[in-house]
């Protein structure tokens, strides 16, 4: 902000902004000033960590409503006091939620520390930004129907809301729009990337969009079909068991690369047998004692391994790659066991999708799914009901190219969440409509990274500098 606006950085100081097809209902303003903190790449995804010393900034949080609708959204802003790169930021947000949390605040401190104008969205709701938000608190009506407005408020349009608004408030502080815009997110951040560059492929510049959740009809159900598997065999291995046969096949393969550094740099490559695992034994943690992997257990990594087939044998979607981390906090084979007694605990946003967008009954669980062809009929259900609505994979990106876009993406092979095969299968679509399709779009596989953070692989931190 130029010098001396400091004292302008009140609510009544502004012009409120108008966009098409929206009224802006509210607007509070604040001066930040001197803030001194350390921001981990953690939370500032596709960034290296920063230092925050003595930042300033202008915190703009505006309310506003789509026309003949009765939803309320709220756009957050941050605006630097001094040394403006002339560019903004977007930040992603994460689980249901699509921005104007906790944890986007501290990303959006990184960045107006850096020089940007930083903006996020809360999509229409209000969320912690975790794998625990209860989606069932805005996506349905008080009747108990999906409210289609909030759930497209959050799928598309809050994104470009949120960049026009931030645009016109740099212009009006400023005296000119930002020269580039860019987005950065992971998760839900990397399918909002996404759905920027297929359907608003001019509010930002440059994208970099990671781990995205790009078919959430598939991977939502996708992800709890090793709980189905353990349910149909009533077989639940101690997490121990789970981990044996993944430590196993890392063990494997991890040289085929040249290194054994613990890494297996391409898991389509490692043909590790599951089953030769059986009857080994384990030092298991869970129980303090020794467990012997059983058949049930290498039944149950390769049905995760291999992914969702239908009763005919069919593929439905993909599985996870051989390597990946299967139990403990975000993971899709995790169960909870008490008295040497084991039940399955899928992971709670999952079971979200089936009680809210599929099924709309907030009691449904995996145990509801009796047989394979039930199980069937939920997958096509969640795909015809939400594919193309809630969809993220149009692979035509000539839209983006014609405005100048260019995008970055990368996936963990190690993704615990969302298996990594599905953004390659979106990639190689969008060269076969497009053979340069490089030349604006490239995406990077991360060898033993996890969810957007973490496992024992390498964190591309500098990609989007």
């Amino acid at each position: 902000m130029p010098t001396g606006m400091a004292a302008l950085c009140a609510s009544d100081a502004f012009s409120w902004p108008s966009i098409p097809g929206a009224q802006v209902t509210a607007l509070e303003a604040s001066y930040v000033s001197n803030v001194t903190k350390f921001i981990s790449e953690y939370y500032y995804y596709n960034h290296g960590n920063v230092q925050a010393h003595e930042v300033s900034f202008c915190n703009v949080t505006l309310s506003y409503q789509h026309t003949a609708k009765h939803d309320s959204v709220m756009v957050g802003i941050y605006l630097p006091s001094e040394n403006w790169n002339g560019r903004m930021q977007g930040i992603g947000g994460n689980g249901y939620t699509a921005g104007l949390t906790s944890v986007t605040s501290v990303g959006m401190i990184g960045g107006v520390a850096e020089g940007y104008v930083t903006v996020t969205t809360n999509g229409g709701h209000t969320g912690t930004g975790g794998f625990n938000d209860d989606p069932s608190e805005w996506a349905l009506n008080s009747d108990g129907s999906l409210d289609y407005q909030s759930i497209e408020d959050l799928a598309t349009i809050s994104l470009n809301d949120a960049s026009l608004y931030a645009k016109s408030l740099a212009q009006s502080v400023y005296g000119t729009q930002p020269k580039y815009s860019y987005w950065t997110g992971c998760s839900q951040g990397g399918r909002q990337g996404m759905q920027l560059a297929q359907k608003y492929p001019d509010a930002y510049d440059g994208i970099v969009a990671a781990s995205p959740a790009i078919n959430w009809s598939e991977m939502f159900v996708s992800g709890v079909w090793a709980q189905f598997v353990m349910n149909m065999m009533n077989e639940y291995p101690y997490g121990c068991e789970i981990d044996g046969v993944v430590a196993a096949a890392i063990s494997a393969c991890d040289a085929a690369d040249g290194v054994v550094d613990g890494i297996v740099s391409d898991p389509t490559e490692c043909d590790f047998d599951p089953f030769s695992a059986v009857g080994t034994q384990i030092n298991c943690t869970d129980t303090n004692s020794t467990r012997t992997i059983s058949n049930a257990t290498a039944q149950i990594v390769n049905a995760t391994w291999t992914g969702p087939r239908g009763s005919d044998g069919q593929f439905l979607w993909y599985g996870y790659e051989k390597g990946t981390t299967l139990t403990g906090g975000t993971t899709v084979v995790n169960t909870e066991c008490s008295n040497s007694t084991c039940i399955g605990a899928p992971l709670s946003m999952l079971l979200d999708w089936l009680q809210v967008f599929v099924e709309q009954d907030l009691d449904f669980t995996v145990a509801n799914i009796t047989s394979h062809e039930q199980f069937d009929f939920l997958f096509e259900k969640s795909l015809q009901k939400w594919g193309s609505y809630l969809g993220t994979n149009n692979p035509d990106l000539s839209e983006f190219r014609d405005a100048g876009g260019k995008m970055l993406s990368y996936h963990g092979l190690m993704d615990e969440v969302i298996p990594t095969q599905g953004s390659i299968d979106y990639y190689e679509k969008v060269l076969s409509r497009d053979a340069n399709a490089a030349e604006y779009y490239r995406f990077f596989e991360a060898p033993m990274m996890g969810h957007c953070y973490g496992a024992s692989g390498g964190y591309p931190s500098t990609i989007f500098d």
